[in-house]
């Protein structure tokens, strides 16, 4: 799928997003959650629809996840928002100085990142959280889109698997050179060239968190990770 016309803004973008229905199966459960809603959100108004990157315009790191969750961004409309996985990534960013504060629960409250833009490989909440083939491809143009106009990007962080083989899938086609690296928390890939470095993790997924494969500690180190890259990058003339 080509973007036409092709954005010339994220804020252009954005509302391309929000449009979307290319993904008939993904469609279809967004808006059945968003009427049909969890007993807890009865009084929301979801928002369930694609949903947007969101984050610093001019940042140095991409934060690359799987899919906004039934309940959490297909609710509020913002990316990592309004869920347990949200709750433990914008902690972690607000201990790293990237977020101006640890918790979030809608999308007016006042949550700023700095540095930093946070996206998905797809936009719509799938059900189990398993999107498909399909799905992942037609969604990419966005991810495409969002690296274009993002040129000050030094670092991408992965968070998840797919979002790993999704991004090394991209770097591929574009001929970069890097040593092929299975995915795992921590795995840090450097390819030649002007590509910016990525940096895997484990997914602050529910599953992940409450079963201790992914620990604080474990979380805090990617970040950590994160800015020294950052300082050990050259400084542009």
């Amino acid at each position: 799928m080509n973007l036409s016309p092709i954005p010339k803004t994220l804020a252009e973008l954005e509302q391309i997003i929000i449009t979307c229905r290319r993904c008939p199966r993904l469609v279809a459960w967004r808006e059945e959650v968003a009427r049909t809603k969890r007993r807890a959100y009865q009084d929301w108004t979801y928002w369930g629809k694609p949903v947007p990157g969101f984050g610093d315009p001019q940042a140095r790191v991409l934060v690359v996840g799987l899919a906004p969750g039934a309940h959490g961004s297909n609710r509020t409309g913002r990316m990592f928002t309004g869920d347990s996985s949200g709750n433990f990534l914008y902690a972690a960013l607000h201990r790293a100085g990237f977020a101006n504060q640890p918790t979030t629960t809608k999308r007016e409250d006042g949550l700023a990142l700095r540095d930093m833009y946070i996206t998905a490989v797809v936009r719509c909440a799938p059900p189990d959280n398993k999107p498909a083939p399909a799905e992942l491809a037609n969604c990419l143009p966005y991810l495409l889109e969002e690296m274009r106009l993002i040129s000050t990007v030094k670092g991408i962080v992965a968070l998840g698997s797919i979002a790993y083989k999704q991004i090394t899938s991209v770097y591929r086609s574009r001929g970069a050179s890097f040593e092929e690296l299975p995915f795992g928390h921590h795995v840090l890939l450097q390819p030649d060239g002007d590509f910016p470095w990525v940096l895997a993790s484990y997914h602050p997924s529910r599953q992940n968190t409450q079963t201790g494969r992914l620990t604080i500690a474990m979380f805090d180190q990617i970040w950590q990770t994160v800015n020294r890259l950052l300082e050990e990058a050259p400084t542009q003339p």
